[in-house]
């Protein structure tokens, strides 16, 4: 039984993974979309679950690694002949340089995860609310050289000419490494270090646990992941720095905290949970019986969430991953 729990708690985030691929490729292909969405959806919220889950430290900075990622991708995978038109002041080397969609997305998540070593070096010191705050500012930051750095970038201009290569499949596989590697993560000795530290900081510290060095582990790690989600969506369609900035920050926040932030299964669920309301509001905006009230979908998640909160602060997993029900033995008295 002890051998089968950790295969279960990992088929269960996988299985809805997949099951979310193949209902897409029975819809229409306006409708795969939101499919193809939601799975990228899934690999944000797992990065954000691979650092918040474990440490118990808010940041709200990680769609700086997502954009970071998508920049690096888009930036790289435009062809070289439109890129002087697109992006005339791109510096010569990225101008120059034209990759493919697979190795755009493997150097999307090192540079996600890169940065996210460099940026968590003096961030990782800090706790509770005083972290929370620095990673927002390491947000405006990213947003504020993105928007106005014309040397890597087109500005406030969205992507153009980017290969729009990220389909069903390309997003699956990348939501499912995502959730790989979070699971292989938590099991590994540094994911029940942070956990440890996590539960009792006290009690961590004085058996010799180096909480710094754990936390910053776990945040390059979800920096990673979170490049390689920003490259899958810059892969699907044109993006500007607006679209990676407060409002996919705080709906990925919702995602973890709606399907419950101390588990695997949690992220996976609040993921597609949301982007499944997400999707049916926003088409009842767009021309159904909500076309009068803009904005709705964001009123209601927010509510969703604080309902959520009140009433299952565990979210909706109740913080538990999937596992198989025990048997009972009753021993029979001689």
């Amino acid at each position: 039984m002890r051998r089968v729990e950790p295969v279960t708690a990992l088929i269960g985030p996988l299985a809805l993974v997949g099951l979310t691929a193949l209902l897409g490729t029975a819809t229409s292909l306006s409708t795969r979309t939101y499919f193809i969405t939601a799975l990228i959806n899934v690999a944000i919220v797992v990065a954000l679950y691979l650092f918040i889950g474990n440490s118990g430290v808010l940041s709200f900075g990680h769609i700086s690694f997502v954009a970071v990622g998508a920049w690096t991708a888009g930036v790289l995978a435009v062809p070289a002949a439109p890129k002087a038109a697109i992006m005339p002041g791109l510096a010569h080397l990225l101008r120059t340089t034209t990759v493919g969609n697979v190795p755009s997305l493997a150097i999307a998540a090192g540079v996600g995860g890169i940065y996210a070593l460099v940026v968590g070096l003096p961030l990782m010191r800090l706790s509770g609310l005083t972290a929370g705050i620095a990673t927002f500012a390491i947000l405006e930051i990213t947003h504020n050289i993105l928007r106005y750095w014309e040397k890597i970038g087109p500005q406030l201009n969205a992507f153009s000419s980017v290969p729009a290569t990220t389909g069903l499949l390309q997003a699956g596989v990348g939501a499912a490494i995502a959730v790989v590697i979070a699971f292989a993560y938590q099991r590994t000795r540094f994911g029940r270090l942070l956990r440890a530290a996590r539960d009792d900081v006290a009690a961590a510290r004085a058996v010799g646990i180096s909480i710094y060095r754990q936390r910053l582990v776990a945040f390059a790690l979800s920096g990673a992941l979170a490049g390689l989600a920003g490259g899958l969506y810059i892969h699907l369609e044109p993006l500007g720095v607006e679209d990676l900035y407060l409002d996919l920050t705080f709906i990925t926040l919702a995602m973890l905290v709606i399907g419950g932030a101390n588990s695997l299964l949690g992220a996976v669920v609040g993921a597609l949970a949301v982007s499944g309301v997400n999707y049916s509001l926003a088409n009842a905006e767009n021309g159904g019986f909500l076309q009068h009230y803009p904005g709705t979908h964001l009123v209601v998640v927010g509510a969703f969430m604080a309902i959520v909160l009140v009433a299952r602060p565990s979210g909706l997993t109740g913080g538990r991953e999937l596992s198989v029900p025990r048997l009972r033995s009753d021993k029979v008295e001689p």
